[in-house]
């Protein structure tokens, strides 16, 4: 199993990040995907070259900031899948992102890796157009 980590320091505050995860329907700044359902703590997408996609909402703490979720099911075989996003205020309408995913078999960790790196500049295009 491979561990995926991004960190990266956002300059909006933390209330303004956390209402674009908090919407777990939300796909503007998720690029390939056109939109996204969720029923009973399931959220459902197709995404462009990939197919599509299941994924169970673990947590998600407004008061700490924290999202968790898991894959469970994709067409691609992944056997295990478990993304973790946290923010944490800094001051200053700042805030850190760490956002990590666990995910087997390793080969997909790059392809999981070009996608975080790819929404989190879709993520910053979505926080400059709300500012």
């Amino acid at each position: 199993m491979k561990t995926v980590t991004l960190n990266s320091e956002l300059e909006s505050p933390v209330e303004t990040v956390w209402a674009v995860f908090a919407d777990v329907t939300r796909c503007d700044w998720v690029p390939g995907v056109d939109a996204i359902s969720e029923q009973d703590g399931i959220r459902n997408f197709n995404m462009a070259g990939i197919g599509e996609v299941q994924e169970k909402i673990l947590l998600l703490d407004n008061e700490q900031h924290c999202l968790q979720y898991s894959a469970i099911k994709t067409p691609s075989g992944v056997a295990h899948h478990l993304a973790n996003i946290q923010l944490t205020a800094l001051g200053n309408d700042r805030c850190q992102l760490q956002w990590t995913t666990e995910i087997e078999p390793d080969q997909f960790a790059v392809a999981i890796e070009q996608a975080m790196n790819v929404s989190l500049e879709g993520l910053r295009n979505v926080l400059a157009s709300e500012s």
